[in-house]
C-alpha cells in the first residue's frame, strides 16, 4: 500500500545489475540509467553511469538545457570543449575529480588509456538524459539558454 504522505515515501536501491541501457547514446560511450522517472519515479533528477572504452573518443554532443555534474570513478577520462577565445580546451581528470558541464556546451569525452575503461557517474538537472549529437565543438547553440535554435 502506497502512503500518500510525501514524508513517508519509500527509498529506492539501484544495484549495478539493474542499471538500464535504454538511454540516448553517443559513439564510444555506454550510458546506463540509475535514477530517473522511469526507474524510481523521480521528477527533477536523472543520474547514471557512463563507461568510456579504452582508446576511445565519444562523438561531439551537448545536453540541451540540462546542467551536468560528473564524478570520475576510475580511469583518466579527458573532457574536451571549444572556448571562443582560447580554442580547444582539454580537461585531464583523475579518480575523485568532478566536472561541471553548463547547459548547451558541446563537448566530448575521451579515454586515452589503451587498456582500461574510464567510469564516471553523471547527474543531470533534467529528468531525461538529454544527448544531442553535433557535428563539431563549435556549435553555436540556442539563441537563448532556454530553447534550441
Amino acid at each position: 500500500m502506497e502512503v500518500a504522505d510525501a514524508f513517508h515515501r519509500r527509498l529506492h536501491r539501484i544495484t549495478p545489475a539493474s542499471l538500464s541501457g535504454h538511454t540516448a547514446q553517443t559513439g564510444g560511450m555506454q550510458r546506463l540509467e540509475a535514477i530517473s522517472g522511469t526507474t524510481v519515479g523521480s521528477d527533477r533528477l536523472w543520474m547514471g553511469q557512463t563507461l568510456v572504452a579504452p582508446a576511445t573518443s565519444s562523438g561531439d554532443h551537448h545536453h540541451g538545457a540540462s546542467e551536468t555534474g560528473i564524478y570520475v570513478v576510475s580511469g583518466h577520462p579527458e573532457f574536451v570543449f571549444h572556448h571562443e577565445t582560447e580554442g580547444e580546451i582539454r580537461l585531464r581528470t583523475s579518480p575523485g575529480d568532478y566536472v561541471y558541464v553548463p547547459p548547451w556546451v558541446p563537448h566530448r569525452e575521451e579515454n586515452p588509456d589503451p587498456d582500461d575503461p574510464a567510469v564516471v557517474v553523471i547527474a543531470r538537472t533534467t529528468q531525461e538524459a538529454i544527448v544531442i549529437n553535433v557535428a563539431d565543438l563549435t556549435w553555436t547553440g540556442p539563441t537563448t539558454l532556454g530553447e534550441p535554435i
